[in-house]
Protein backbone atom coordinates (compact mmCIF):
# COMPACT_ATOMS: atom_id res chain seq x y z
CA UNK A 1 0.00 0.00 0.00
CA UNK A 2 1.33 3.42 -0.95
CA UNK A 3 1.67 5.87 1.96
CA UNK A 4 2.64 9.52 2.14
CA UNK A 5 5.67 8.90 4.36
CA UNK A 6 5.84 12.36 5.87
CA UNK A 7 5.17 14.38 2.71
CA UNK A 8 3.61 17.82 3.11
CA UNK A 9 1.09 19.77 1.08
CA UNK A 10 0.63 23.51 1.58
CA UNK A 11 2.88 23.19 4.62
CA UNK A 12 0.69 20.50 6.21
CA UNK A 13 1.92 16.93 6.77
CA UNK A 14 -0.39 14.55 4.90
CA UNK A 15 -1.41 10.92 5.35
CA UNK A 16 0.67 8.50 7.40
CA UNK A 17 4.31 9.18 8.21
CA UNK A 18 4.95 5.43 7.73
CA UNK A 19 2.97 2.29 6.89
CA UNK A 20 1.71 1.64 10.41
CA UNK A 21 -0.72 -1.04 9.23
CA UNK A 22 2.09 -2.94 7.53
CA UNK A 23 4.74 -2.49 10.22
CA UNK A 24 6.73 -5.51 11.33
CA UNK A 25 7.90 -3.93 14.57
CA UNK A 26 6.27 -6.16 17.22
CA UNK A 27 5.54 -3.35 19.70
CA UNK A 28 4.10 -1.01 17.05
CA UNK A 29 2.17 -3.92 15.56
CA UNK A 30 0.54 -4.70 18.90
CA UNK A 31 -0.52 -1.08 19.38
CA UNK A 32 -1.93 -0.83 15.86
CA UNK A 33 -3.82 -4.08 16.39
CA UNK A 34 -5.38 -2.54 19.51
CA UNK A 35 -6.49 0.47 17.46
CA UNK A 36 -7.87 -1.74 14.70
CA UNK A 37 -9.76 -3.90 17.21
CA UNK A 38 -11.32 -0.87 18.91
CA UNK A 39 -12.40 0.77 15.63
CA UNK A 40 -13.70 -2.45 14.11
CA UNK A 41 -15.64 -3.21 17.29
CA UNK A 42 -17.37 0.17 17.24
CA UNK A 43 -18.21 -0.13 13.54
CA UNK A 44 -19.68 -3.58 14.16
CA UNK A 45 -21.76 -2.16 16.99
CA UNK A 46 -23.16 0.66 14.81
CA UNK A 47 -23.86 -1.70 11.86
CA UNK A 48 -23.84 1.13 9.28
CA UNK A 49 -24.97 0.66 5.70
CA UNK A 50 -22.92 3.71 4.69
CA UNK A 51 -19.66 5.18 6.05
CA UNK A 52 -17.93 8.43 5.20
CA UNK A 53 -14.37 8.71 6.50
CA UNK A 54 -13.39 12.36 6.83
CA UNK A 55 -9.61 12.59 6.61
CA UNK A 56 -9.24 9.18 4.96
CA UNK A 57 -5.56 9.53 4.09
CA UNK A 58 -4.35 6.81 1.76
CA UNK A 59 -7.67 4.95 1.99
CA UNK A 60 -6.80 1.94 4.16
CA UNK A 61 -10.06 1.86 6.14
CA UNK A 62 -12.38 2.77 3.26
CA UNK A 63 -10.98 -0.12 1.25
CA UNK A 64 -11.27 -2.43 4.23
CA UNK A 65 -14.94 -1.53 4.68
CA UNK A 66 -15.60 -1.90 0.96
CA UNK A 67 -14.15 -5.38 1.28
CA UNK A 68 -16.77 -6.04 3.97
CA UNK A 69 -19.55 -4.95 1.57
CA UNK A 70 -20.14 -1.66 3.38
CA UNK A 71 -20.91 1.34 1.16
CA UNK A 72 -17.87 3.41 2.19
CA UNK A 73 -16.22 6.51 0.82
CA UNK A 74 -13.52 8.89 1.95
CA UNK A 75 -12.43 12.50 1.67
CA UNK A 76 -9.23 14.35 2.52
CA UNK A 77 -8.01 17.91 1.98
CA UNK A 78 -4.86 16.70 0.22
CA UNK A 79 -4.85 16.18 -3.54
CA UNK A 80 -1.64 14.17 -3.16
CA UNK A 81 -2.98 11.75 -0.59
CA UNK A 82 -6.29 11.28 -2.45
CA UNK A 83 -4.26 10.43 -5.56
CA UNK A 84 -2.52 7.76 -3.45
CA UNK A 85 -5.88 6.48 -2.18
CA UNK A 86 -7.16 6.20 -5.75
CA UNK A 87 -3.99 4.37 -6.79
CA UNK A 88 -4.32 2.00 -3.84
CA UNK A 89 -7.96 1.34 -4.77
CA UNK A 90 -7.09 0.57 -8.38
CA UNK A 91 -4.45 -1.87 -7.15
CA UNK A 92 -7.20 -3.75 -5.33
CA UNK A 93 -9.72 -3.55 -8.19
CA UNK A 94 -11.85 -1.11 -6.22
CA UNK A 95 -13.54 2.06 -7.45
CA UNK A 96 -11.16 5.05 -7.18
CA UNK A 97 -14.24 7.26 -7.37
CA UNK A 98 -14.86 6.39 -3.73
CA UNK A 99 -12.27 9.04 -2.85
CA UNK A 100 -12.56 12.81 -3.25
CA UNK A 101 -10.57 15.91 -2.33
CA UNK A 102 -12.43 17.87 0.34
CA UNK A 103 -11.40 19.71 3.50
CA UNK A 104 -13.16 18.80 6.74
CA UNK A 105 -14.27 22.44 6.90
CA UNK A 106 -16.07 22.10 3.55
CA UNK A 107 -18.30 19.08 4.19
CA UNK A 108 -22.02 19.57 3.54
CA UNK A 109 -25.06 17.51 4.65
CA UNK A 110 -26.44 16.71 1.20
CA UNK A 111 -23.09 15.49 -0.14
CA UNK A 112 -21.29 14.08 2.88
CA UNK A 113 -23.74 12.62 5.41
CA UNK A 114 -23.72 8.87 6.07
CA UNK A 115 -24.99 6.40 8.67
CA UNK A 116 -21.55 6.58 10.28
CA UNK A 117 -18.96 9.35 10.07
CA UNK A 118 -15.42 8.31 10.96
CA UNK A 119 -12.76 10.93 11.71
CA UNK A 120 -9.57 9.30 13.00
CA UNK A 121 -6.19 10.97 13.44
CA UNK A 122 -7.41 14.32 12.11
CA UNK A 123 -8.14 16.66 15.00
CA UNK A 124 -4.51 16.84 16.11
CA UNK A 125 -3.56 18.31 12.71
CA UNK A 126 -6.06 21.17 12.67
CA UNK A 127 -5.58 24.84 13.44
CA UNK A 128 -9.32 25.25 14.08
CA UNK A 129 -10.66 22.14 15.86
CA UNK A 130 -13.83 23.91 17.03
CA UNK A 131 -14.68 24.84 13.44
CA UNK A 132 -13.99 21.25 12.39
CA UNK A 133 -16.36 19.89 15.04
CA UNK A 134 -19.04 22.29 13.84
CA UNK A 135 -18.53 20.94 10.32
CA UNK A 136 -18.83 17.34 11.53
CA UNK A 137 -21.97 18.27 13.45
CA UNK A 138 -23.57 19.30 10.14
CA UNK A 139 -23.10 15.86 8.56
CA UNK A 140 -23.47 13.47 11.53
CA UNK A 141 -27.07 12.27 11.47
CA UNK A 142 -26.56 9.40 13.89
CA UNK A 143 -23.07 8.12 14.78
CA UNK A 144 -19.52 9.48 14.81
CA UNK A 145 -16.28 7.70 15.65
CA UNK A 146 -13.47 10.07 16.52
CA UNK A 147 -9.90 9.26 17.55
CA UNK A 148 -6.78 11.20 18.48
CA UNK A 149 -3.34 10.35 19.89
CA UNK A 150 -3.50 10.42 23.69
CA UNK A 151 -1.17 13.04 25.10
CA UNK A 152 1.29 13.33 26.74
CA UNK A 153 1.63 9.54 26.43
CA UNK A 154 2.04 9.76 22.64
CA UNK A 155 5.08 12.01 22.86
CA UNK A 156 6.56 10.03 25.74
CA UNK A 157 6.40 6.85 23.66
CA UNK A 158 7.97 8.63 20.69
CA UNK A 159 10.87 9.75 22.89
CA UNK A 160 11.20 6.26 24.34
CA UNK A 161 11.84 4.92 20.83
CA UNK A 162 14.18 7.77 19.96
CA UNK A 163 11.82 9.52 17.55
CA UNK A 164 11.42 13.29 17.08
CA UNK A 165 13.73 14.01 20.02
CA UNK A 166 14.46 17.59 18.95
CA UNK A 167 10.68 18.23 18.92
CA UNK A 168 10.26 16.65 22.37
CA UNK A 169 8.53 13.64 20.83
CA UNK A 170 5.98 15.61 18.81
CA UNK A 171 5.03 13.83 15.58
CA UNK A 172 5.44 16.10 12.52
CA UNK A 173 2.19 17.87 11.74
CA UNK A 174 0.62 17.57 15.19
CA UNK A 175 -0.62 21.05 16.10
CA UNK A 176 -3.00 20.01 18.89
CA UNK A 177 -2.19 17.72 21.80
CA UNK A 178 -5.29 16.09 23.20
CA UNK A 179 -5.51 14.54 26.63
CA UNK A 180 -8.44 12.18 27.01
CA UNK A 181 -10.24 14.76 29.13
CA UNK A 182 -9.55 17.47 26.56
CA UNK A 183 -10.96 15.64 23.53
CA UNK A 184 -14.00 14.43 25.50
CA UNK A 185 -14.64 18.00 26.61
CA UNK A 186 -14.45 19.27 23.01
CA UNK A 187 -16.62 16.50 21.56
CA UNK A 188 -19.23 16.92 24.32
CA UNK A 189 -19.90 20.48 23.16
CA UNK A 190 -21.25 19.13 19.87
CA UNK A 191 -22.24 15.48 20.43
CA UNK A 192 -23.38 13.03 23.08
CA UNK A 193 -20.34 10.93 23.96
CA UNK A 194 -21.68 7.37 24.22
CA UNK A 195 -18.45 5.46 24.74
CA UNK A 196 -14.78 6.19 25.45
CA UNK A 197 -12.12 3.65 24.47
CA UNK A 198 -8.39 3.81 25.19
CA UNK A 199 -6.45 1.63 22.75
CA UNK A 200 -2.85 2.44 23.70
CA UNK A 201 -1.80 5.20 22.89
CA UNK A 202 -5.03 6.68 21.49
CA UNK A 203 -8.37 7.98 22.71
CA UNK A 204 -11.33 6.79 20.64
CA UNK A 205 -14.85 8.15 21.09
CA UNK A 206 -18.19 6.83 19.90
CA UNK A 207 -20.46 9.85 19.68
CA UNK A 208 -24.13 10.31 18.90
CA UNK A 209 -25.80 13.27 17.25
CA UNK A 210 -27.58 15.48 19.76
CA UNK A 211 -30.32 15.93 17.11
CA UNK A 212 -30.89 12.26 16.31
CA UNK A 213 -34.48 11.10 16.22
Amino acid sequence: MKVAGGQAEDGIVIGNTYDKYGTRNPIARRMVEGFESALSGLVAKVKPATIHEVGCGEGYWVMRWLGQAIDARGTDFSTQVIAMAKENARGRDMDPGRFAVRSIYEVTPDRDSADLIVCCEVMEHLEEPQKAMQALQRIVTSDLILSVPREPLWRILNLARGKYVSALGNTPGHLQHWSQRGIVSLASQFFDVAEILSPLPWTMLHCKSKNRR
